[in-house]
Order: structure tokens, then C-alpha cells, then sequence
């Protein structure tokens, strides 16, 4: 897989902006991608030195809609530690 099939989209909670600021980031990834994947993935992207990749499965919510019922998409979450001496990622773009 490649660096961009991998990383998916960032995720934008409280949480997660709340620990931006000690160089954690929580992104989406494949759910087939590794530790090691996603961490060569993130320095390739954003061209940072990563400490730790911490990764978790989401299972799929259950919803209904009258008498139907079904699962929403499971997904795996992996929050990216980034090295003292390395530049932050930019999310958004600050004008």
C-alpha cells in the first residue's frame, strides 16, 4: 500500500485538538495497515520523525431506521507521537 492509501483523513474531536499541542495526532488509517506502515506513512506525508504509533479498532455502531437495522462502517484510529525535536503537522491551513 502507499503512503496516501494508508493515511485516510485526520480526526477533528476535542479530544484529539486538546492533545495537539504535546505532538499527538489522531488520524483514520486503513483498516489493514500496520504500526510500522503507518508510521513510515506519516514521515513520508509530512516529513516528521514519529516516537510511537498507538493504533485501536472501532467497531461499527448499530443504527436503525424504522424496522431496518444495520452496522455502521468499522474503522482503526492510530494516534501519532511526534519526536521533542520535530516541526508540527498542519492541519488546517492559517492565513
Amino acid at each position: 500500500m502507499e503512503a496516501r492509501d494508508i493515511i485516510l483523513r485526520p480526526v477533528v474531536t476535542e479530544a484529539s485538538m486538546a492533545t495537539m499541542d504535546d505532538k499527538r495526532y489522531t488520524f483514520d488509517v486503513d483498516v489493514r495497515a500496520t504500526k510500522t506502515q503507518v508510521k513510515h506513512a506519516i514521515e513520508d506525508i509530512f516529513d516528521v520523525k514519529v516516537v510511537k504509533v498507538n493504533i485501536m479498532n472501532l467497531k461499527g455502531k448499530k443504527k436503525r431506521q424504522g424496522r431496518y437495522e444495520g452496522y455502521t462502517k468499522k474503522r482503526r484510529k492510530a494516534i501519532v507521537s511526534l519526536s521533542a525535536d520535530s516541526k508540527e503537522i498542519k492541519l488546517f491551513n492559517e492565513e
